[in-house]
C-alpha cells in the first residue's frame, strides 16, 4: 500500500510505544495504529516493539525503538498553534508533565526530550508588526517568558 505526504519518525531509546499513547492522549485527532515487533537476531530483544505507528493531531508519525545511539536536539521542533490561552495552557501543562523541562519564548522539552513550541493566536502578526516600535514591544515580552501570555505579549505591543 502506497502512502502519500511526510510521516515523522521518531528515535527512542526504548519508550516509542509509551511515548506514541502518551502523545495520542494530548492531542485531538489521534490514534495508535500498527506496532511491529523485533525477531531474532535483531539489534533489540526479539519480540520487544521495534515501531509503533501514530497518529498526533491528525500528523502522521513512527516511533522508533532504536537504542541509545541518538537523542532528541532542539534543532528540530513540532510547533503547536493554540487558539487561545486556554490550549496554549492545556498544552505547555500536558506536554511538560512527568518531567518535561520549560524553555524561553514558548518552548519546552517533553520527559522524552523532544521540542515544542506552544504558540498563541495571533503571536507571529504582534511579533511581525510593520511598526517597529510595537514589534520590539511585543517581541521584547515574548522573550521574557516562558510559557507565552498572549494578552501580556498584546498588552506590551499596545505599550501598555
Amino acid at each position: 500500500m502506497a502512502i502519500d505526504g511526510f510521516t515523522t519518525c521518531l528515535w527512542f531509546d526504548d519508550q516509542a510505544e509509551e511515548a506514541a499513547h502518551h502523545y495520542v492522549s494530548i492531542f485531538k485527532n489521534s490514534g495508535v495504529g500498527r506496532v511491529a515487533r523485533y525477531g531474532e537476531g535483531a539489534p533489540q530483544p526479539a519480540g520487544s516493539v521495534m515501531t509503533v505507528e501514530f497518529t498526533a493531531n491528525g500528523q502522521r508519525f513512527v516511533a522508533l525503538n532504536g537504542g541509545p545511539q541518538f537523542t532528541f536536539t532542539e534543532a528540530i521542533s513540532f510547533q503547536v498553534f493554540c487558539a487561545d490561552q486556554e490550549e496554549v495552557d492545556h498544552y505547555w501543562t500536558r506536554l511538560t508533565e512527568g518531567g518535561g523541562e520549560p524553555g524561553p519564548c514558548g518552548w519546552l522539552k517533553d520527559k522524552y526530550g523532544v521540542s515544542w513550541q506552544v504558540i498563541p493566536d495571533g503571536l507571529i502578526e504582534l511579533i511581525s508588526d510593520p511598526d517597529p516600535g510595537k514589534a520590539h514591544r511585543a517581541t521584547r515580552a515574548m522573550t521574557a517568558m516562558g510559557k507565552l501570555d498572549i494578552a501580556a505579549v498584546r498588552a506590551a505591543h499596545a505599550g501598555e
